[in-house]
């Protein structure tokens, strides 16, 4: 059973699109603090603007690290996740490096995760690791999953938003069989109504990433419960 509330507070609402203006981050900051969602999930350049406008509102601010390829160097990353901390990030969705797991390089993964974790936990912000599933056999998704385990991450997501497929409730079972027990797991890419995102919830992800947060939460049943 779950209110409109519940799932508002699992959501991080996203506002990544290219093209978006100041003025539609601060819109979606808006509707990020009247919705009560977890947090706003904002492009490097936007973290102090939206941290600006959600102080106080209970909304944290998460910032995407090496967006949406994930080929960043690894002191980018670094780099990048430290500035957002500074402008107020208290989360971090930082994309794998794709190419190098690929190749068969996990070190060369582990360690640029590890980077942006030892980031992270002086401030004690979450960092989720986007694996881009859909470029991935089930294999390669569980052993992706191990690899951000071992490099200490606290979440593993499914998608960007930005490649060739979504979350889908095979990939988020093996994600869920292979770290459940260590990891939380967040559902991105294609969670667009209220039965996608119930149905992940009741999976057992813990947060889900929306851009169409409104749309989804339009869908809660008038007394509030599935």
């Amino acid at each position: 059973m779950y209110t409109r509330e519940q799932v508002a507070a699992t959501i991080d609402h996203s506002l990544l699109k290219p093209f978006m203006t100041v003025q539609d981050v601060i819109d979606g900051c808006a509707l990020a603090h009247r919705c009560q969602v977890a947090t706003c999930c904002v492009r490097p350049c936007d973290v102090a603007l939206a941290h600006e406008h959600l102080k106080d509102s209970g909304v944290q601010v998460c910032a995407v690290v090496g967006f949406p390829h994930g080929a960043h160097r690894t002191q980018t990353k670094v780099l990048e996740a430290r500035l957002a901390l500074e402008d107020g990030a208290a989360e971090l969705d930082m994309v794998m490096n794709i190419g190098r797991f690929l190749s068969g390089r996990p070190d060369e993964v582990r360690v640029d995760i590890e980077a942006v974790v030892a980031e992270a936990r002086p401030r004690e912000a979450i960092v989720k690791v986007i694996l881009e599933t859909c470029y991935l056999s089930n294999e390669q998704i569980a052993r992706a999953c191990r690899l951000c385990a071992e490099a200490g991450a606290d979440f593993v997501k499914t998608s960007t938003g930005y490649g060739d497929g979504g979350a889908t409730p095979e990939v988020i079972e093996i994600m869920l069989r292979t770290v459940g027990d260590r990891m939380r797991v967040k559902a991105a890419g294609g969670v667009r109504d209220w039965a996608t995102a119930v149905a992940y919830l009741r999976q057992g992800c813990s947060r889900l990433g929306v851009s169409a947060t409104e749309k989804v939460l339009a869908g809660a049943p008038d007394a509030g419960q599935t």
